[in-house]
C-alpha cells in the first residue's frame, strides 16, 4: 500500500506581506468611510430639497 506524505495533502497557501494586508485594510476602511460620507451628503441634499434643512 502506497503512503502519501502529509504535506502533499495540504494546499500550500502563501501569506501576503504584512504591508499589503494592512494596505487592503486601510483601503477598504477609507472606501467605507467615503461611501458613508456620500450617503450622508445625499440625505442632506434630499432633506434640504424637501425643506427639512436647519434654519440659517
Amino acid at each position: 500500500m502506497a503512503t502519501t506524505e502529509g504535506s502533499a495533502m495540504k494546499p500550500q497557501t502563501v501569506k501576503a506581506p504584512l504591508y499589503k494586508r494592512l494596505g487592503w485594510l486601510v483601503l477598504i476602511w477609507a472606501c467605507s468611510v467615503a461611501a458613508l460620507g456620500v450617503a450622508a451628503w445625499l440625505m442632506r441634499l434630499l432633506m434640504n430639497a424637501a425643506g427639512l434643512g436647519a434654519p440659517h
